[in-house]
């Protein structure tokens, strides 16, 4: 065992003391050393319970004769951090969780580890370290958060909350009704239950095979959630039985199956820029080209919040992520040999796992759309591409032309929207908001909700060279690459010039002639950030492109 480099031998004496020192018996050393990777804080709704799914989990260790070792790795809420500096520290976290998990699995020789995520960055950082440390791991996340219905029969979320605030800000709703949708719309604990980020990385990591059936859709508050984290610790002693790694599982053609499954689950924009990190850990390049090629062979099944009305907890009950992997399978989409964490394959994990009804989850003959949730556009405006839920965009807004309202801050374009200074028709444009331009590549949530409460999400389009909450709806056109502080397109775009968007065609363009343009080059002086200090400095400093993943270089 990876662990006998710790406790075996007369030499290794001082290393036993230590773990003797915590109470461990000789009986328990000897046993497989299983790190439980917990990402419990009491800051963020979705990890409050995490030390309830690390019980069970070491429950599950313990019963198959391993032993549990936990413990903590940072998380960023994304709907706290939303609409200040605090998002700056959203994605790069995702960079600091892979980092502290090398740290922590290298130093002490684990055999095996459990990794416990739930929110946004926390499930792609701790599938980065997996694939970087390649030791025995199955991932357990925390559950979707239930979605309750409102007084008028609404289903509520947080994207509710944010849409509630533009509407009060646009005189629609009163004060008493923001307050009612801030009391009801998030219930109690678990991620947000929409096919958001944190659902759909969680959704995704069952695909990729690194993950036991249900942790994607299993609500928070259900036992059956702590059944399964009970059986994913027994799973990972045998997996260091077995030898059974991650770079065993997160080969070229997992990727290739979660994205199709991403395709047709309608999943946040954002999968893209994290599926794009993990795969460079585990030595699998993602081309965004290759991804419309997936997009436009996969139609959209299932049209989850916030591109419709369901939720996490209805997917769940109607079959979950398998039956829509069931469905894709019978026509051909996904490659059924592939190992998983299960011991079985694809094929063999899916067999049987039929769908219940046609709604959440459409039959395949009949999908909510031919092709995928998600497209990657290229075009004048984004040589290196651009990336948009196709799904939660209004028909009226696919194809789309309009004056540019351009803003080099979240801030300021919060402001004009709240100021009623957007109108019908324009395309807003955020800018130095990127990876590095950021820093840290802020989720739009606000000023998108802002437009949406608004009424103006099939009039008006958003672009940014940042990124998008997966709880975000409406033509937004997120990962705008080159982003603006390394002299990509977007930065030279100026208030008025005609943006023109088809989405069908995966095409974006900025109106302007290349005389214009190479004018605009040698005039237009790029805005740097030069109060910066501490890590998020050496982010800005080291952070990759958003087509390449946004990983730290």
């Amino acid at each position: 065992m990876r662990s006998d480099n710790i406790k075996k031998g007369p030499e290794r004496a001082p290393q036993r003391s230590l773990l003797k020192a915590m109470g461990y018996t000789e009986e328990q050393i000897a046993r497989p050393l299983i790190g439980i990777v917990n990402s419990f804080n009491e800051v963020i709704p979705g990890h409050i319970h995490l030390q309830s799914i690390a019980r069970a989990a070491k429950d599950g260790v313990l019963s198959n004769g391993g032993t549990p070792m936990e413990f903590n790795v940072i998380g960023v809420c994304d709907g706290i951090a939303m609409g200040h500096e605090g998002m700056k520290y959203s994605l790069s976290s995702r960079e600091v969780i892979a980092d502290s998990i090398e740290c922590m699995a290298k130093a002490h020789g684990f055999d095996g580890l459990v990794f416990i995520p739930n929110c946004d960055k926390i499930v792609p950082g701790m599938l980065m370290a997996a694939a970087r440390l390649n030791l025995p791991s199955i991932f357990i996340s925390g559950g979707p958060m239930l979605s309750l219905r409102s007084d008028r029969g609404e289903a509520m979320d947080l994207n509710s909350v944010f849409e509630a605030v533009g509407a009060y800000k646009n005189g629609t709703m009163d004060g008493e009704r923001l307050n009612y949708y801030e009391e009801n719309a998030c219930p109690g604990c678990g991620s947000c239950s929409g096919m958001f980020t944190a659902n759909s990385m969680n959704c995704l990591t069952e695909v990729l095979g690194m993950a036991l059936r249900g942790n994607g859709t299993i609500p928070a508050v259900y036992a059956a959630r702590l059944r399964l984290a009970k059986q994913a610790g027994a799973r990972a002693v045998d997996l260091v039985r077995e030898n059974l790694r991650p770079l065993d599982i997160l080969t070229e053609k997992a990727f290739v199956n979660a994205l199709t499954v991403d395709m047709a689950l309608g999943c946040s924009s954002n999968s893209l820029l994290h599926l794009t990190a993990i795969a460079h850990e585990a030595g699998v390049t993602l081309n965004l080209r290759e991804v419309n090629a997936i997009s436009e062979a996969t139609p959209n099944l299932c049209h989850l919040a916030p591109a419709g009305q369901h939720h996490v907890q209805e997917l769940n009950e109607v079959g979950g992520v398998y039956a829509v992997m069931n469905e894709l399978a019978k026509h051909g989409k996904l490659d059924l040999s592939l190992k998983t964490v299960t011991g079985k394959t694809v094929g063999e994990n899916i067999a049987g796992c039929e769908k219940r009804g046609n709604e959440v989850i459409r039959d395949y003959e009949n999908p909510y759309s031919p092709t995928g949730g998600l497209a990657v556009l290229f075009g004048s405006l984004a040589e290196n591409g651009a990336v948009v839920k196709r799904s939660a965009v209004a028909p009226e807004m696919l194809r789309h032309s309009g004056p540019a309202r351009v803003f080099d801050s979240e801030e300021e374009a919060i402001a004009a929207i709240y100021g009623g200074k957007i109108k019908s028709g324009d395309v807003v444009v955020i800018r130095y908001e990127g990876p590095a331009g950021g820093p840290g590549m802020r989720e739009m949530l606000s000023p998108t909700s802002a437009i949406c409460g608004m009424g103006l999400d099939k009039e008006v389009a958003l672009i940014t060279d940042g990124r998008f909450s997966g709880a975000t709806r409406g033509a937004s056109i997120g990962h705008v690459s080159p982003e603006a502080v390394c002299g990509g397109t977007i930065a030279y775009v100026r208030d008025g010039d005609r943006i023109t968007i088809d989405i069908p065609n995966y095409s974006i363009e900025l109106e302007v002639s290349a005389e214009e343009l190479a004018e605009r080059r040698k005039t237009t002086e790029i805005k740097k950030k030069t109060d910066l200090k501490g890590y998020i400095k050496r982010y800005a400093e080291s952070v990759s492109s958003a087509d390449l993943g946004a990983i730290v270089r």
